[in-house]
């Protein structure tokens, strides 16, 4: 990947925007997350377990770094949580990971009742040898934006309320696309007896980050606001991962058949969003949308497909993947159909890509990469 790590050396063009060595502040750690840091690491005290949750796609880079010192002091449980958008091949070696550095973790998905159940029962475990001396028990949910913890909050609530019927009615967390929609931190009874309460908390991230990859996986992962790096800087990103891991070989295995351009016909003139995708629409997709959705992926594929195996240069040399990458939005903006002459062709494609991307339609990742541990004696 030598070729990617030069051209985050460059910054991807990204220098203007801190991601860099020298770090300071930076607009995407407004006001409110100052305050939150602060109310966090006092009801951290407080609690007497954390529920740590991250991006299963990036288990290392959405931690909150400047919260581990406090977090690895608590009781903790790191919930991966969108594991059905993270690679299932690797996923075993990221728990065999925290197993290794005596952390208890486990992959959900905050929108499975039995997914979030068996973290429940691993809380429960855990506060075990706290609950028959506290009348009343503390759980705090943590993270950075958008990995995931309003969904968390709400599907605890569910099971609370199917568990104690008889409590009183619980306000939903809110949930929503985009960083930082949970500004001030509340409080849930889930259980009685002894009494739990589970106390949500907005996404918070270090005032800096020094480290370009690290920010890139986060805007990638939509952790930080588009519009502070730029779709079109975090879609090249994404091209540089695809392409040297070589992804788009792989997809001509997926389906021969539509990849070497035996398509259905298309329908004309479709009016489908990509929104729709996300997760827990009102309107969810019909079998028309599903097909449109499955023509654009395929078209994706089989563009990215084309001009790799077309491609006679070196993925590994920088200014070769910085040529691949322009080729390729030239591909995807034909495959999308997106009109030659749009001003604004390149983020109109950057923003379809990267909704295929976070919808989990180009298939599971996981960019972080498992540390090496050694083994325990």
């Amino acid at each position: 990947m030598s070729g990617l790590k030069e051209l985050l050396k460059k910054g991807l063009g990204l220098g203007d925007m801190a991601f860099n060595a020298g770090g300071g502040a930076i607009s995407w750690f407004p006001g409110h997350m100052a305050a939150a840091t602060r109310a966090i690491r006092h009801r951290l005290k407080l609690s007497d377990l954390v529920i740590e949750v991250r991006d299963a796609r990036i288990p290392l880079s959405s931690a909150n770094a400047d919260l581990q010192p406090h977090l690895s002091a608590k009781r903790r449980v790191v919930a991966l949580n969108k594991k059905d958008l993270a690679n299932p091949n690797i996923m075993h070696k990221w728990t065999h990971y925290f197993e290794t550095c005596k952390q208890d973790c486990i992959p959900i998905n905050a929108h499975s009742k039995s997914s979030v159940n068996k973290l429940l029962e691993l809380v429960e475990f855990k506060l075990k040898e706290v609950i028959c001396r506290e009348p009343t028990l503390l759980v705090m949910v943590v993270g950075v934006p958008n990995v995931g913890k309003s969904a968390l909050i709400n599907s605890i609530h569910q099971i609370a309320k199917s568990r104690f019927p008889a409590q009183e009615k619980m306000k939903r967390a809110a949930v929503g696309p985009l960083p930082g929609v949970t500004q001030d931190i509340a409080g849930f009874k889930i259980a009685h007896k002894p009494s739990i309460y589970v106390l949500d908390s907005p996404g918070v991230l270090v005032p800096s980050i020094s480290d370009i990859e690290t920010g890139l996986k986060l805007a990638l992962a939509g952790s930080v606001k588009d519009s502070v790096v730029g779709e079109e800087r975090i879609a090249q990103y994404l091209l540089a991962v695809l392409n040297t891991r070589g992804t788009p070989l792989h997809w001509k295995h997926l389906n021969n058949r539509r990849i070497d351009g035996i398509k259905y016909e298309a329908e004309e003139n479709h009016e489908y969003s990509l929104k729709n995708l996300k997760p827990k629409r009102r309107n969810p997709p019909n079998r028309s949308d599903l097909v449109y959705v499955e023509d654009l992926v395929m078209g994706v594929q089989h563009a990215l497909y084309s001009t790799v195996t077309e491609f006679n240069g070196n993925v590994e040399d920088e200014s070769d993947l910085e040529s691949l990458i322009d080729l390729q939005f030239s591909a995807l903006q034909k495959a999308m159909k997106i009109p030659h002459k749009a001003s604004e062709a390149r983020l109109m494609v950057s923003k379809k890509l990267l909704t295929l991307f976070r919808t989990g339609k180009l298939g599971p990742f996981i960019l972080d990469d498992v540390p090496d541990v050694k083994p325990v004696s």
